[in-house]
C-alpha cells in the first residue's frame, strides 16, 4: 500500500470522512470512521499533513492529532468550497479539504499549541451573552412600548425604562406586566455581570 502523505478529514458528531493521498496526489484511501475509532486510525498512520475545516471541535481534533505526530492545518470553509468538485457530501468535502490544504494560496492556520486558541475560547461566552443582552433589551423596550412607555436609545434609556418598572406608583404599567418586565430587568443585570466576567480587561458593555 502506498504511503499516505496528506489527509483531508471531514469531522462530524458521529461519523468522520477520511480522504488520503500519496506524495504524487494519487488517492490511496477513502473511508468513513466512527468517532471512537478516529484516534486509533491516526495512531497507525505515519506522520502526515492533515487538513481540517475550521468549525466546532476542530481545535480539539487538531490537538489530538498533533499529539500523535501529525501536522494539522485548519482552514476556513470559504477556502475549501472552491475545491468541492461534485455534489456536496462528506466524501467530496473530505476530498476538497485534502486538496485545499496542499495549496500555497490557501490561507491556513497551523495549530502549534493549546494556548493559541484560548483567547478565542474565552471571548466566545462574552459574544453569546452580548447577543442575549441585546435580545433582552429589545424585549424590555417592546413590552413597555405597548403601554406607551418609551425612552431614548442607549444605556441611559434602558435605565429609565427599568426605573419606571421599579416605581410602583407609576400606574401606566399594570402589575402583571410590571412583574414580567422586572424579571427581564433581573436577567439583564445577570447578563451584564457575565459579560464583565469573561471580559476582565474591558469593562465597557456592548452598546444598548
Amino acid at each position: 500500500m502506498q504511503t499516505i502523505t496528506t489527509i483531508g478529514l471531514d469531522i462530524a458528531k458521529s461519523v468522520f470522512q477520511v480522504h488520503g493521498v500519496d506524495v504524487e496526489g494519487d488517492v490511496v484511501l477513502r473511508r468513513q470512521l466512527k468517532r471512537r475509532y478516529v484516534l486509533a486510525f491516526f495512531q497507525k498512520q505515519p506522520p502526515c499533513l492533515v487538513g481540517i475545516e475550521a468549525c466546532a471541535s476542530s481545535h480539539h481534533w487538531s490537538r489530538e492529532l498533533q499529539a500523535l505526530g501529525h501536522t494539522v492545518r485548519l482552514m476556513p470553509p470559504a477556502y475549501v468550497k472552491p475545491y468541492v468538485k461534485r455534489h456536496k457530501n462528506d466524501a467530496t468535502d473530505a476530498e476538497a479539504i485534502c486538496e485545499a490544504v496542499t495549496r500555497r494560496t490557501c490561507v491556513r492556520r497551523d495549530q502549534d499549541a493549546r494556548a493559541t486558541e484560548l483567547p478565542d475560547a474565552a471571548s466566545y461566552p462574552s459574544h453569546v451573552h452580548s447577543r442575549q443582552q441585546t435580545a433582552v433589551i429589545n424585549a424590555i423596550r417592546a413590552h413597555l412600548a405597548e403601554f406607551g412607555i418609551v425612552a431614548p436609545v442607549g444605556r441611559n434609556g434602558v435605565e429609565q425604562l427599568l426605573g419606571v418598572v421599579s416605581d410602583a406608583s407609576d400606574k401606566r404599567l399594570p402589575e402583571v406586566a410590571r412583574g414580567c418586565v422586572a424579571a427581564l430587568g433581573a436577567q439583564l443585570q445577570t447578563l451584564k455581570a457575565q459579560i464583565l466576567q469573561f471580559r476582565p480587561y474591558d469593562h465597557d458593555l456592548a452598546p444598548v
